[in-house]
């Protein structure tokens, strides 16, 4: 039997019980993705860890019209890329990128996200209790971060973030894409305003580095999206985490040297899949006991492989002194994120301080019952209700 995406899955934070059965029968699987199309789900710890970094897979098609897709986004839906020039392609963009996330820039914009994250923390017990933690923290933390570096004016965030939430919709192609439009016609004002008035930033820098507008539009609008998005859930997550553990809530605040371990498996333990990381075969290969095809579509499903129990000894338990091999969140090799210092750096500054602060606070309905946001491409919450 052919399994259906996405999976069913009654808590933001377990893994989805045919998920379960699946990572049980073996490491690789047939699927139907959302849109009906045939593609093969890898599970395995081992086997997503190494095909991230061969590059028999690609994310390009050589008939992209005709390809498999894994939802109606045009961000990860279906192929992308120049199937002839994919890998110098990708390349270019990340040395372009890479020297912008540098451990020297990271350290620099250490103490800012810091001083951020506490002006949201007094802002929130000047609210006071109850209060919805996904808008008061989660969400604009991350924004205030990446406006900031790449020189994004903060008050244009509620258009861009309704330009990103259209882009990620999985289900509306014609809403993704108009989504998408938005994003890069915003991105290519930028960097027209950037070049009139630079500033210390990463699209100044990029028009000084001589690119044109439509590839400062690229970068820009690609970093903007993932360089939000993704680290709103991620702060959604680890607050659901931390709630559901009280004692290892307790041994963070009372040692702060474990605030590097606590985020590591905050990363690692929500157990939602989106059914993984899309890539496509550019030559017959074996997986597992599988041959796939040329063409084929193949998701390399990394949230599954953080729960796989053959690397994760009982994955399903939140433990913050978790030691063994790294997670798969941020990807692995050539393709590894390029913003993951930057994600680290704002959920060790989160976690740091909340627990802390916060000792008393509760979810005010049973983690169950909060709304999930189940047309998006990044996943998460729509609202994070809390009490203390």
């Amino acid at each position: 039997m052919t399994v259906q995406l996405p999976f069913e899955q009654a808590h933001p934070l377990e893994v989805a019980p045919l998920l379960r059965q699946l990572q049980h029968d073996g490491v690789i699987h047939r699927v139907r993705t959302a849109v009906g199309d045939h593609a093969w789900l890898v599970t395995g710890y081992e086997q997503v860890r190494r095909l991230l970094c061969d590059e028999r897979l690609g994310r390009s098609h050589p008939d992209p019209g005709n390809a498999a897709r894994l939802g109606e986004s045009v961000m990860l839906g279906g192929p992308m890329g120049n199937y002839d020039t994919e890998q110098a392609d990708h390349a270019r963009r990340r040395s372009l990128l890479q020297p912008h996330f540098s451990p020297r820039r990271m350290r620099k914009l250490r103490p800012r996200v810091e001083e951020l994250t506490t002006v949201l923390l007094d802002d929130l017990a000047r609210h006071g209790s109850p209060a919805d933690l996904h808008q008061a923290l989660a969400v604009p933390l991350p924004i205030q971060v990446i406006c900031e570096l790449l020189g994004v004016p903060y008050a244009d965030r509620d258009q861009f973030r309704a330009w990103s939430e259209a882009a990620g919709d999985v289900r509306d192609r014609a809403r993704s894409e108009q989504g998408m439009r938005e994003l890069s016609g915003y991105g290519r004002q930028l960097a027209v305003r950037k070049r009139k008035q630079p500033g210390d930033d990463v699209i100044s820098r990029l028009c000084a580095d001589g690119l044109d507008d439509d590839e400062i539009a690229t970068l820009s609008t690609n970093l903007l999206f993932a360089g939000h998005e993704t680290t709103v859930v991620a702060i959604d997550m680890g607050v659901l985490c931390l709630l559901a553990n009280p004692a290892e809530r307790r041994a963070l605040a009372d040692d702060p040297d474990r605030i590097t371990a606590a985020v590591e498996e905050i990363l690692r333990a929500p157990g939602r899949s989106g059914g993984g990381i899309p890539r496509y075969a550019r030559t017959s290969l074996q997986i597992g006991k599988v041959t796939v095809r040329a063409g084929d579509l193949v998701l390399l499903d990394n949230r599954a492989a953080n729960h796989d129990p053959a690397v994760f000894p009982s994955p399903g338990r939140f433990d913050i002194t978790r030691d063994g091999p790294g997670h798969l969140s941020f990807g692995h090799g050539a393709h590894y994120c390029i913003g993951a210092p930057l994600a680290r750096m704002e959920l060790q500054a989160v976690f740091s301080q909340l627990p802390v602060r916060f000792p008393a606070m509760r979810l005010t309905v049973p983690a169950g019952r909060l709304p999930l946001r189940s047309g998006a491409l990044t996943g998460g919450l729509t609202t994070l209700p809390v009490e203390w």
